[in-house]
Parts: C-alpha cells; sequence; structure tokens
C-alpha cells in the first residue's frame, strides 16, 4: 500500500467516530432548538413578536443551539469531501472551502436571526414601531371585510363599530410589526448570511455526494438522496437534509448494518456496477445463448430428415 494511502486511510480511521459523534450531536442541537423556540408562536407578525418579547430567553437559547448544530455540519461534510478527493482525481479540492464556509454561514445567520427578532420584539412591545397605515384605511379596509364575511367577522372580531375598531387596531398593529421584523438593524446581514449558507450548503451536498457516489463511498441511493436534500436547502427546508446526516453518522462511526461501502478499506475507488453491468455479470460470459438456427444441433436435423422419410 503506498505511504499517502496509507496515511489517509489511518486519518480516516482515526477520525472517524469523532466524526460519526459530531455529526450526531449537531442532529440532536437542531432538534432540541426546534423544541426550545416551540413556545415561541402565534398567527401574524404582531402575535408573534409579542410572544418573543415574552420568551426572550427561550428565543437565545433555540437561537445558540442551532447555530451551533448547524455549525457542526461542517465536520462530516469535510470529512467526506476529504475522502472522496483522496480516491479522486477529478474532484477539485479548492471547493474545500465552500463545503466549511456553507455551515458557518448558516452559523452566524441563525445568531443574527435570533438577534434581530429579539430587537424587533422590544421595539414593538415598547410601542416603537410605526407604519404608514392609518386606523382610518385600516377601519375602512374592516368594513369591506365584514361585508364579505359577517359572520365570520363577528367570530373574530365582535359586532357594530366595536369589532370594527378592534380589528383596525389589530391591522395597524400587524402592519407596524411586519415593519419592526424586517426593519431590524440585523436583518439584512441575517438574510445575506442565510443566503450564502444555503447556497452553499446545496453545492457542498450535490457535488460531495455525486463524486462520493461515483467512487463508491456512497451508495447510489444514499448519494442520490444527499444531492436531493442538498437541492432542497435552497428552498428553506434545511431540516430535510437532517435524515441524510444521519445516515452519514452512521456510517462514518462504522454503524451501518453490513458495513461500509469497500471503498473506505480498500482506499481507492471501487465504482458501484452499473445496471447494464450488473445484468451482464448474472448472466455470466457465456450464459446459454441459444446458437444460430434456433438451437438445433446435428441429431435434430437427422430426426426430421427421419420423420419426412
Amino acid at each position: 500500500m503506498r505511504p499517502d494511502r496509507a496515511q489517509q486511510l489511518a486519518w480516516e480511521q482515526r477520525w472517524a467516530l469523532p466524526v460519526g459523534l459530531a455529526t450526531l450531536a449537531a442532529i440532536a442541537l437542531v432538534i432540541v432548538s426546534a423544541i426550545v423556540v416551540s413556545s415561541i408562536g402565534g398567527d401574524g407578525e404582531a402575535a408573534l413578536l409579542r410572544s418573543a418579547h415574552s420568551h426572550t430567553s427561550d428565543l437565545a437559547i433555540s437561537s445558540v443551539l442551532q447555530a451551533v448544530g448547524i455549525g457542526l455540519l461542517a465536520v462530516p461534510l469535510y470529512y467526506l469531501f476529504q475522502a472522496t478527493g483522496a480516491r479522486s482525481e477529478r474532484l477539485r479540492p479548492q471547493f474545500v472551502g465552500v463545503v466549511v464556509a456553507a455551515p458557518l454561514f448558516l452559523f452566524a445567520a441563525a445568531l443574527l436571526n435570533g438577534a434581530a427578532t429579539n430587537e424587533a420584539a422590544d421595539e414593538f412591545a415598547a410601542g416603537k414601531a410605526t407604519t404608514d397605515l392609518t386606523v382610518q384605511e385600516a377601519s375602512k379596509s374592516c368594513r369591506d371585510e365584514r361585508t364579505e364575511d359577517a359572520k365570520a367577522f363577528r367570530e373574530e372580531f365582535g359586532r357594530g363599530g366595536t369589532g370594527v375598531r378592534r380589528c383596525a387596531n389589530e391591522e395597524v398593529a400587524e402592519e407596524a410589526a411586519t415593519d419592526a421584523v424586517s426593519g431590524a438593524s440585523l436583518r439584512g446581514i441575517a438574510t445575506g448570511f442565510g443566503l450564502g449558507g444555503r447556497l452553499g450548503l446545496a453545492f457542498a451536498l450535490v457535488y460531495t455526494c455525486l463524486y462520493a457516489m461515483r467512487v463508491g463511498l456512497l451508495t447510489r441511493f444514499w448519494g442520490s438522496l444527499g444531492m436531493a436534500v442538498g437541492a432542497a436547502a435552497l428552498l428553506l427546508l434545511i431540516q430535510f437534509t437532517l435524515v441524510w446526516f444521519l445516515y452519514f453518522a452512521l456510517l462514518a462511526a462504522g454503524w451501518i448494518p453490513g458495513g461500509r461501502p469497500p471503498a473506505w478499506a480498500a482506499g481507492e475507488a471501487i465504482p458501484w456496477p452499473t445496471p447494464g453491468e450488473r445484468a451482464s455479470a448474472a448472466l455470466g460470459d457465456d450464459g446459454d445463448e441459444p446458437e444460430p438456427g434456433g438451437g438445433e444441433g446435428p441429431g435434430e436435423d437427422r430426426r426430421k430428415r427421419k420423420q419426412r422419410g
């Protein structure tokens, strides 16, 4: 075995268990963060900011847990990228920066979004949030709404002028809350980091999983799934990537039933056979192919001549 291949295998074996455990920790932190933030909610921006103001500590804890969890995903992505690069000369090593930076961008976005939401909630609760929508304009909109569906309007806001005033005040508050959320000082930079992180994560998963599948480190199913969830990350569906990362945590740690694909132990590419190659191998090189003439031999010809005679 070449020294460089031996060194690569030694590095992979040394870090296999830590990578698996770090990936499981990342998944656990993201799940716990979602549980913590579930105490914050409401119908509309105004209700959401009121709830966030009442649960400031929960929002802060959730943001930190989510940030650390997503940031840790850089560990399995880097590990798989390096293992794939050691088995493929076509994988471009300069892309490792994108692979590592993507989770770190999402780490920053999670922290900044939490801080921006807290800022908006404090401003809204203090009555500092403003909007261009006047009570008169909101009242007109509410009367139109009452005309369209009087029963639903009464159930939500009440009857007569009291219901219209309550509806108008709620619409003004909703507009003010929306302006407070979009106008938070950290919202713009948080959005930028979030967009960059999602683009980077999508690229990292699609690119790395594609080449890992080609060299045999990932099966066709899990390689294809990794690329699919990578594309889903662009649609703010980052949570779906956790399914793939859970699998990779077990794969890296060696806890997958049946063991890891042979390319891991070999230290070199062992591509998966194509469907055509598998079918050819099943038949064998000298399978039972019929001979020309429908498989009739000389004896068969003699029997036919005898019958005609």
